[in-house]
């Protein structure tokens, strides 16, 4: 692995800078070919990953630059159609690298099955019938994956309680599974669903739901990085982003914007790479408000020397195989960029991916506002909505960046003045 950070890579061509790319991950020429010829999933793949599929939907793979997480370089992949967001995350991490960069981690890959037991005349008295043959069920269970438990993991405990719902009582029976470098979806639901008839006659009550939580709070990942004050923008900035995470803790209608700003990594991370987007932002997002109300994911700070020190932890249950991360090329190939070995390390680059765009959401709200730096980068998208044409597609976007706010309306003029000009001189050219 070589150093991620790579001055002036936005300015390089798309050829030159998967070169680069290619160069700091030791990809092969057809990984190569791959990313120039902007292929990838053939619809013969995407037919056998999903139902009545008529066609592919792309999405623009970049890569987010100077990450230095816990002493080691990554170039991360990141798959996501909104402007910004890779530039606004390579720039933060610019800055965390002043101070040393990254430190993260993440727990083991303990995911937690569920069976819902309804009906139970006695549930408290149930639970410890069922925890009786809690050796016996573990062996059943481990039984499906004869695979997994080689390789370490396997159902490790169970455990079960029981809730109060608007249907009465219902006994809850939990599995958890160390999956591995799997997500583990599938596994866990296997093993609950094997278990469950055993269940439903312990408790002497009717199994309904037999599933895994997309709570994963075994699954804790956490990143912090101080940030140097002078690199972030100076004192008022600092003090900017600290009462915006005040703001955030305060009141739910900016929590839920400043999460999704978190979010925006986390999910271009996880879709690069194959992993379960609904799971990740399901679980997100619940564990924001677990307590009844919505808190912030990360958190900031002050040290002692004045420069502003920021945190995450939040549940991050990805892999590294099995599932769309092993089918699909362009995730593997993401993976072979990124260069991690396990999924706990995996999930501790996107909680440092995630903090990192926090911090440059934060600080583009409190100097000039979002719409500056992201309608810049999304000029180009306008010039071609308003019609600019490959020939005068470059100096329709140059003209656009100079303005200090960018619309269409903006875009459109502008492509009938380049346009005309170019007649002009087209015609000049001629007599």
């Amino acid at each position: 692995m070589g150093d991620s950070r790579l001055p002036g890579f936005y300015k390089l061509s798309r050829e030159e800078r998967v070169r680069a790319v290619a160069a700091f991950s030791g990809l092969s020429d057809d990984e190569v070919r791959m990313l120039l010829g902007g292929y990838g999933l053939t619809p013969e793949e995407a037919d056998r990953m999903s139902e009545n599929v008529i066609g592919l939907l792309q999405l623009p793979l970049g890569v987010a630059t100077n990450f230095l997480i816990n002493g080691r370089d990554y170039l991360v992949p990141m798959a996501i159609e909104e402007p910004s967001v890779i530039a606004a995350a390579s720039n933060a991490a610019r800055v965390a690298r002043v101070k040393g960069g990254f430190r993260a981690s993440a727990d083991r890959s303990l995911t937690l099955g569920q069976i819902q037991v309804v009906g139970v005349p006695d549930p408290h008295a149930a639970v410890q019938r069922v925890l009786e043959h809690r050796e016996e069920l573990l062996r059943i269970a481990n039984d499906t994956n004869p695979t997994l438990l080689r390789v370490g993991g396997g159902a490790v405990d169970l455990s079960g309680r029981v809730i109060d719902t608007e249907r009465g009582r219902m006994l809850i029976i939990e599995l958890l599974v160390d999956t591995k470098d799997a997500m583990g979806a599938n596994t866990v639901n296997t093993m609950v669903e094997e278990i469950a008839p055993i269940v439903e006659e312990l408790a002497g009550g009717r199994v309904r739901l037999r599933i895994l939580s997309n709570l994963a709070t075994h699954r804790m990942a956490r990143a912090w990085a101080v940030f140097d004050a002078e690199a972030a923008g100076g004192r008022d900035v600092v003090e900017g982003i600290l009462d915006a995470h005040a703001f955030a803790a305060a009141d739910p209608y900016r929590c839920a914007t400043h999460n999704k700003g978190v979010m925006n990594g986390v999910v271009a991370v996880a879709l690069a790479t194959g992993n379960d987007t609904r799971a990740l932002e399901a679980g997100a997002h619940t564990y924001a408000s677990l307590g009844g109300r919505c808190r912030p994911l990360t958190r900031w700070e002050l040290n002692s020397a004045g420069d502003l020190v920021g945190s995450v932890e939040m549940p991050m249950a990805v892999g590294t195989l099995g599932g769309a991360t092993s089918s699909h090329p362009v995730a593997r190939l993401s993976l072979r960029i990124l260069g991690v070995r396990t999924a706990q390390e995996l999930a501790s680059v996107m909680a440092a991916v995630a903090l990192a765009q926090n911090f440059a959401a934060l600080r583009a709200l409190v100097k000039e506002g979002i719409q500056r730096g992201h309608m810049k980068l999304h000029a180009r998208n306008l010039a071609v909505m308003a019609g600019a044409t490959p020939d005068i597609l470059d100096e329709v976007v140059r003209r656009l960046s100079e303005l200090k706010r960018v619309t269409y309306d903006d875009a459109v003029r502008i492509v009938g003045e380049v346009r005309s000009s170019a007649a002009r001189a087209g015609g000049s050219d001629k007599s």
